[in-house]
């Protein structure tokens, strides 16, 4: 047994974790092994009394709610608050300029390790980043399952449901593939006050970038249904592939615990292990970015997916979950400015970049606050119509002239020409400049709609508001495309450049709930409206809807695609 309890002390001393043979965890700092080398888990099993887990699922420090943790060092209490595992000192780190938590590493010789107060997660104070050790997650975990409700025979609550659910489970399961869709069937009598899949991811190091991008797609429908209907077959695609690795894989398993009803927080260490691998050079416990996390992981998931299917040979177009979910096409007119002439070319994309309106009126100061106000908010719609503006290139940009045989000066105009099903705007808050060398972060505050209308920014209505009504027909109708959207996924990022963090929030049953890391909690729409949004997921309306409220109904048409209703469908 890895786990002893001793009933008197109601703590638990663990063993060190036994490792999968066919997956590596990530290895650790090198100040956390040489902890764990001198002093093995007695530090972990001690801290298992100091832990306190809320209703929510939240685990922290528990400390006396009459004093607040002060620093040994300043005597502050604002920021992060970091426990010291060897000698228990509290020290902190408002900034990277008061950073009291190194400076007791620096003073004390082999105090380099300690917890995260608020969070109940490891810390580095020589690294001056969160470190992830499975036996520390194991720890944490296993002092939420002392604390939960017990019955009159002292048996676990939740444990007693899911051996009901087990007995009944394998009376009928006889083949694994229909699991997910009884799980299914037997969630709609759970009473828990957050809807069906909506669980918590444990930050393993700086991984909420990864969790924030993670749980919008875990809610995206299209993508949803396409799991939790055992499109991608782990077993198959074990069998026909000769990399053990697989990113679709591991994302298909986070769906089956997300979704088993399971409402403790979940690590996806070894997504993260695999992501990893298959891009090298963002593997480190730094934060990454939120948008660049996204794109590798969709391109991970088509490279996987194209090694075992072919193309559309009519068109060549890719039919990888990623690229049916995400893709659209998006349309460049180049017109020269002394002939007209007008070139076109056409490029996918998974995303749209759109950068933040200019702030409106003179650089000289305004008087009115008011005015000032008004200047640091920008606008979606205002951002979309930037976006599909024309835009007159530079000198230094001109392009070569086919009618006139020679580089002319030119406009350059962006519209859409396909939408996808899931719409994903990146909004451009990180400006960069190679001239100053310098980058910082653009903190203004962006209103946007929870239901918007993508018709304006067409290339039929780009072309309309260019040339009138001259122009009736395009090539490819685009009367049948479905322009309206619904907002179901906003990532945000809060913090300053070097050190931040991101968060999502999610929108179901047309509530809305915040996930951070391992915590959820509800939250109004003033609190969404007021964020910082940077990746906006817009879902298309008819999608939105049709996907049932209690998410036990999958979008599958009779030819066993999710992608399009039923009339069966809620």
């Amino acid at each position: 047994m890895n786990v002893q309890i001793k009933e008197k002390h109601l703590s638990i001393p663990i063993k060190m974790f036994s490792t999968n043979p066919t997956y590596t965890n990530p290895k650790p700092c090198k100040h956390l092994a040489d902890y764990k080398l001198i002093h093995g888990l007695n530090g972990y099993n001690s801290l298992q009394k100091s832990l306190k887990t809320t209703p929510d699922g939240r685990t922290a420090m528990n400390r006396d709610q009459s004093k607040i943790p002060r620093c040994s060092f300043c005597s502050g209490y604002e920021g992060r608050m970091y426990f010291c595992l060897i000698c228990s000192s509290v020290s902190c780190c408002s900034s990277s300029d008061s950073n009291h938590a190194f400076l007791h590493s620096q003073t004390e010789n082999g105090h380099e390790i300690a917890v995260d107060m608020d969070r109940a997660e490891l810390f580095c104070c020589v690294c001056c980043d969160q470190v992830y050790d499975p036996d520390f997650d194991k720890s944490v975990m296993i002092k939420q399952i002392l604390e939960m409700p017990r019955n009159n025979n002292g048996m676990d609550l939740s444990k007693e449901k899911s051996i009901k659910r087990r007995k009944l489970v394998s009376k009928v399961i006889s083949d694994s593939k229909i699991s997910k869709e009884l799980v299914l069937r037997m969630d709609r009598g759970s009473k828990s006050c957050f809807p069906w899949g909506l669980r918590g991811l444990n930050n393993l190091g700086n991984t909420c970038f990864m969790n924030s991008v993670l749980q919008a797609l875990l809610h995206a429908p299209p993508l949803r249904n396409y799991f939790l209907s055992d499109r991608h077959d782990r077993e198959t695609c074990r069998k026909i592939s000769s990399d053990r690795l697989c990113l679709s894989c591991d994302f298909d398993a986070i769906f089956s615990a997300v979704f088993s009803g399971d409402r403790t927080p979940y690590s996806p260490a070894q997504f993260l292990y695999s992501w990893w691998q298959h891009s090298a050079n963002l593997a480190s416990y730094e934060q990454q970015d939120a948008h660049e996390f996204f794109i590798s992981m969709l391109d991970r998931i088509h490279e996987k997916e194209e090694q075992v299917r072919r193309p559309n040979k009519d068109d060549g177009d890719c039919f990888c979950i990623a690229h049916r979910v995400f893709a659209g096409l998006l349309r460049s007119d180049v017109t020269c400015t002394t002939c007209g002439f007008t070139s076109t070319t056409y490029d996918p994309c998974v995303d749209i970049s759109l950068d933040l309106e200019p702030s409106n009126g003179s650089s000289t100061e305004v008087a009115d606050k008011s005015n000032k106000l008004s200047q640091n908010i920008s606008t979606l719609l205002g951002c979309l119509d930037l976006f599909t503006r024309p835009e007159r290139l530079g000198s230094d940009q001109k392009l070569h002239c086919e009618h006139c045989q020679e580089r002319r000066d030119s406009l350059k105009q962006m519209s859409i020409r396909r939408l996808p099903l899931v719409l994903c705007l990146h909004i451009k808050r990180f400006e960069h400049s190679p001239i100053r060398k310098m980058s910082r972060k653009i903190d203004r505050h962006l209103q946007f709609p929870f239901s918007l209308d993508m018709a304006p920014y067409l290339s039929s209505s780009i072309l309309r508001n260019r040339f009138g009504n001259r122009i009736f027909t395009f090539e490819g109708d685009e009367s049948d495309m479905s322009t309206d959207f619904e907002l179901f996924a906003v990532v945000t990022h809060s913090g300053i450049l070097e050190s931040g963090h991101y968060v999502t929030y999610l929108r179901l049953r047309n509530q809305w709930y915040k996930c951070d890391d391992a915590w959820i909690t509800h939250v109004s729409e003033h609190t969404v409206r007021a964020s910082q949004g940077y990746l906006m997921y817009y879902v298309q309306k008819m999608l939105y809807y049709k996907a049932s409220e209690e998410m036990n109904c999958l979008l599958m048409s009779p030819r066993g695609d999710p992608f399009l209703p039923t009339a069966e469908c809620c």
